[in-house]
């Protein structure tokens, strides 16, 4: 059952991801412009009367974006292979090279998408986004089994 459930995870984040790059550019900027705003008000908030950049706020929350939503992927992807083989190196190897051809693959789609393009430092940052997640969820895992083992 778990198994299935990680795999089913996987599957329904990566629809997700193919989702939001099916969005054309306009209703992708909508999107981001609106996070944009929540963000802005959050840190005028805490930091008031500080002059911020909105242009330059949208581009590190896109970009913020592509690490975050593959950060996620990396881990939901071990975590499904994990299930089935283990975590050894060839697990993890494997995790990370599903992660980036799905990224590559995505950045492709993309090129059919009314106003959108590839580019391939989106590839690079969604890379080193399931990178990092995979890292953290080894991290997790092992301090999981550690305050289990005490």
């Amino acid at each position: 059952m778990q198994k299935t459930l990680s795999r089913a995870a996987v599957i329904l984040w990566m629809g997700l991801i193919f989702h939001l790059s099916h969005q054309a550019a306009a209703a992708s900027s909508e999107l981001s412009t609106g996070v944009t705003e929540i963000v802005l008000a959050f840190i005028e908030k805490v930091v008031p009367n500080e002059d911020l950049d909105v242009s330059s706020i949208h581009h590190i929350i896109r970009k913020n974006a592509h690490f975050f939503i593959y950060f996620f992927l990396g881990m939901l992807v071990l975590h499904a292979l994990n299930m089935s083989k283990g975590t050894g190196c060839k697990t993890i190897g494997l995790a990370l090279l599903i992660c980036v051809l799905y990224a590559i693959s995505d950045e492709v789609h993309q090129l059919f998408v009314p106003g959108r393009g590839a580019q391939v430092k989106d590839v690079l940052i969604d890379s080193a986004g399931a990178s990092v997640g995979i890292v953290g969820y080894l991290l997790l895992s092992r301090l999981i089994n550690i305050v289990r083992k005490t």
